[in-house]
């Protein structure tokens, strides 16, 4: 198969129908063989109704609904898992990305050999309370991981089946998507403008909560990409440092007590300063062994409740 188009909604009856109808028509010119995944995070209106509707007029949609939300990396990481397609296109349901940009995100994996190409909405239709929280992680992000992108979250994305095959999304890593994949050595990653309207129908589901939850994500998958094959290497570098310092000055003390009759160690702030560092740094390295056995023993942690599938 050519193309799956991944659909991640969430109280969107309004529009899920519009959007899968102008998929349609975008791609028709192309003569492609797609697949349309919809994923429904546990909606509490009628969207799942809308998809039944829908499958009775287009036999080439696949839908799986959760028994509640559980939130958009959640849902990506199910739709994922369903694809044949060689390429993997994902979309909002919002009617805020445009169908009519696939064919050319299509062609930029096929023919550019991109690994995953990224649309930038250059002009956004959104409230400042959205825009302004995703230029400071698109900032942060750029920085702690070295991908020059301006929009890392942007929902309209396209992705070499194998990549999307190979990596797991959870929390709110979806935004992190490009850095998940340079990590598992997807290097060759593009970005598209795109265009970017107003939403049509109900609200952003944005909230305050979403902000302290990414940048907890963005330190976790910094460290992960870095270090999750071989956590050792950081707790144990960092455990050994203050293990090395501790031990010199406990060391310095000790000669100094020794040789020259200095009164009152126990007195002085840097012997506890050096049994802090040495215990301090046992800990580190213990932390660091046990990360190792478990990174190489963890199961993945996608496990969710899906109610039905069609």
């Amino acid at each position: 198969m050519d193309l799956s188009i991944v659909i991640p909604l969430y109280n969107e009856e309004e529009s899920i129908g519009k959007l899968i109808e102008w998929i349609r028509n975008s791609l028709a010119p192309e003569n492609l063989s797609y697949e349309i995944i919809a994923v429904d995070d546990g909606s509490t209106d009628l969207s799942w109704n809308r998809l039944k509707e829908l499958k009775e007029q287009f036999s080439n949609l696949k839908a799986v609904k959760f028994r509640k939300n559980y939130g958009k990396s959640a849902a990506l990481n199910t739709g994922f898992g369903l694809t044949k397609g060689n390429v993997v296109v994902t979309l909002d349901a919002d009617l805020q990305d445009s169908p009519e940009e696939i064919p050319m995100l299509y062609k930029m994996i096929v023919e550019d050999n991109f690994d995953l190409v990224s649309g930038w909405k250059k002009k956004r239709h959104d409230p400042i309370s959205k825009t302004l929280p995703s230029k400071f992680f698109n900032m942060m992000t750029r920085f702690l991981s070295g991908i020059k992108l301006n929009d890392f979250n942007s929902g309209i994305k396209a992705y070499k089946g194998v990549l999307v095959r190979s990596i797991e999304v959870y929390g709110e890593m979806h935004r992190y998507i490009p850095v998940i994949a340079k990590s598992a050595g997807f290097n060759k990653i593009g970005e598209k403008v795109v265009a970017h309207k107003p939403r049509e129908f109900g609200y952003s589901k944005f909230g305050l909560e979403r902000i302290s939850r990414g940048f907890l994500d963005l330190l976790s998958i910094s460290f992960i990409g870095k270090f999750a094959k071989r956590p050792m290497h950081f707790f144990g570098s960092i455990g050994m440092i203050f293990s090395v310092i501790g031990f010199f000055l406990l060391t310095y003390l000790t000669i100094e007590k020794i040789f020259f009759s200095s009164p009152g160690i126990a007195d002085r702030p840097l012997f506890y300063l050096g049994i802090l560092l040495v215990i301090v740094g046992v800990q580190l390295f213990i932390a660091g062994f046990l990360a190792e056995l478990i990174s190489r023993n963890s199961p993945r942690r996608n496990d969710y409740g899906i109610e039905e599938i069609i």
